[in-house]
């Protein structure tokens, strides 16, 4: 009986160390907002004979998406793909996965951008998620070049939401990732700080910002275009 008691007592004592030795895992949940979706656009008639395009991203990718897909005319077949899905949400590594089935075989070039969504995770959440988004999108499409866009500003800064000072930051981070793995940039925060009075409402742009917006977007991409 007191050897039975002396090994309980060890057991137990062993458990608790080996406990608070061994660091709590944290894992990231999904935190849907009050409105959640996706969004999927396409050539209606992709040229076999051109490279493909995805744009992927957010609501405001979905306003310079038109303009640029025209931009792009003769040069590749522009594809989109955008979700209120944030950088941090397990859920965005899956819904590219998702997005497999309905997009072509290859993309020569992916341009991308998360950070409007998803103020309900810290920034190191987001941070923590983007390697994820890497991943994903190097699944959906092995070859492509990928091309990273910056984050736009807001006109007004929501305590509750979007703030110029968490754009900021998220940019910030989103910027000394993509250039430690040498992925371009598409700066489009400090191309619409320029043109803050485009704005429709607090957060989206004019058609006539979404045009600004496109005609970088397609510069960019053209420059990483293979040859036809």
């Amino acid at each position: 009986m007191r050897w039975r008691s002396i090994s309980t007592v060890v057991g137990v004592l062993t458990f608790c160390l080996f406990a608070k030795s061994t660091p709590a895992v944290a894992r990231t949940h999904t935190i849907p907002e009050k409105i959640e979706w996706t969004w999927a656009d396409r050539p209606e008639h992709p040229d076999p004979n051109l490279p493909n395009v995805l744009l992927l991203g957010d609501s405001i990718t979905r306003g310079y998406y038109s303009e640029t897909a025209r931009l792009l005319t003769g040069h590749a077949n522009c594809f989109l793909f955008a979700t209120s899905a944030s950088s941090g949400d397990p859920r965005l590594p899956q819904q590219i996965a998702a997005y497999s089935e309905i997009g072509p075989l290859t993309f020569a070039v992916v341009h991308f951008n998360n950070g409007m969504h998803g103020w309900a995770y810290t920034e190191q959440q987001y941070n923590d998620g983007l390697p994820s988004l890497i991943s994903a999108l190097h699944r959906l499409a092995p070859h492509a070049k990928l091309i990273w866009a910056t984050t736009t500003p807001v006109l007004i800064s929501d305590d509750g939401g979007a703030t110029n000072s968490r754009i900021d930051e998220r940019n910030r981070l989103a910027l000394a990732l993509m250039r430690q793995k040498l992925i371009p940039i598409d700066d489009q925060h400090t191309l619409m700080l320029d043109h803050q009075d485009l704005h429709q409402g607090n957060v989206h742009f004019t058609a006539a910002g979404s045009t600004i917006q496109a005609q970088q977007a397609a510069q960019s991409i053209l420059k990483f275009l293979p040859p036809y």
